[in-house]
């Protein structure tokens, strides 16, 4: 795992790790509770997003296909998305200065900005990522980025928990979702509830830690909860016992800060310890 750049692209490219390494465990999960789409959509946004954070080489394109101009490699003309019009309308111009952003400022020595990274993962989930869940991740991680930019650019303690509870709020008034509808929330809502309890002194490392441990807590309650939102409230008692995929994938983001997860058994065991890598 490469090591420059700053905490939260540090954070992100071991999410998609962990988000890649248990693929098919979350689509087995999916399939059993939703549609059987949210493992692959996880992992093909992220691999969209953090490709476009590579250093471009000398011609000037990014290993996603994005050039200097935030045009795709797909032959459209200068500042165009694969040649279909105004930059400024298109997810893929948005997603390009993004990573641009981000490339730059760790080209320039501020490896430390943790807003970039954040932005651009968060751009391409909300403009790149099918199924429902994707947006709302991109959600989150837009108050993240939010957050960090108001403290300087930086995910200190109080910016995760400000962040994070912002993020919270949008994903539900969009989804309309409660703690105990078997969503995300039941993910989210235990882990903001951790980050607005942790001193900054104990660092944003730390904090995730602990968010971790309440989000896989709340991911665990879902296998005895009938959904009342989200696709899994289609499916009816098929969902029994299962937990739900968003809420993983909730749990994947916050353990994800201390390392690649590659296995979810342990945190969906009744037992399981929660924030530390699995394995990874």
């Amino acid at each position: 795992m490469d090591d420059s750049g700053s905490f939260a692209e540090q954070w992100m490219r071991r999410f998609a790790a962990s988000v890649s390494a248990t693929e098919p465990e979350l689509t087995a999960l999916d399939q059993e509770a939703g549609d059987g789409d949210f493992g692959t959509n996880l992992d093909a946004g992220l691999k969209a997003a953090l490709s476009a954070l590579e250093p471009a080489p000398a011609g000037g394109t990014a290993a996603g296909g994005l050039d200097a101009a935030g045009a795709t490699g797909g032959g459209g003309s200068p500042g165009t998305a694969g040649g279909s019009g105004d930059a400024g309308s298109t997810g893929g111009a948005r997603d390009a200065g993004e990573a641009r952003e981000a490339r730059e400022a760790r080209d320039a020595g501020d490896a430390g900005d943790d807003v970039p990274a954040l932005r651009a993962v968060a751009t391409a989930f909300l403009d790149e990522v099918g199924g429902t869940s994707g947006p709302l991740f991109g959600l989150l991680l837009q108050d993240l980025a939010q957050a960090a930019e108001e403290a300087g650019h930086r995910l200190t303690v109080p910016a995760l928990a400000r962040g994070a509870r912002a993020g919270l709020a949008a994903i539900q008034r969009v989804g309309e979702a409660v703690p105990g509808d078997k969503t995300l929330v039941d993910g989210l809502a235990p882990a903001c509830e951790a980050l607005a309890s942790a001193e900054e002194s104990v660092g944003p490392a730390n904090a995730l830690a602990v968010a971790a441990d309440a989000a896989w807590q709340g991911v665990r309650s879902t296998a005895d909860l009938r959904a009342r939102r989200g696709r899994a409230s289609y499916v009816g008692e098929r969902a029994s016992g299962v937990p739900d995929p968003g809420a993983v994938g909730i749990g994947l983001l916050f353990a994800s800060a201390g390392g690649t997860v590659t296995s979810l058994a342990p945190y969906l065991e009744a037992s399981g310890s929660g924030g530390g890598p699995g394995g990874g």
